[in-house]
């Protein structure tokens, strides 16, 4: 997912959400649940299907402006979240 252009989605076989009871976002899945770490919760709370992996990167940079090498580890998680099926 090297594409800046490309406009990421979740995979509509999952739900993204926060769930109180853990104190984070996972994906749940009719077989159970991904708890994930507040990086890729905060990663794809912006994937919403209009905006482009540059703009979410773009994004992440504007909040979190001290974070180094931000769009390299942004591409890494979208394109392994992208080997496991959860974006399309």
């Amino acid at each position: 997912m090297n594409d800046l252009n490309r406009i990421p989605q979740i995979n509509p076989h999952y739900r993204f959400q926060f769930e109180k009871a853990q104190n984070c976002y996972v994906l749940l899945y009719p077989e159970g649940m991904v708890k994930l770490n507040p990086s890729a919760g905060e990663i794809l709370s912006r994937v919403d299907g209009q905006q482009s992996v540059g703009e979410i990167i773009a994004a992440l940079q504007a909040q979190f402006p001290d974070a180094p090498g931000l769009a390299d580890d942004v591409l890494a998680f979208m394109s392994d979240a992208e080997s496991k099926n959860w974006l399309k």
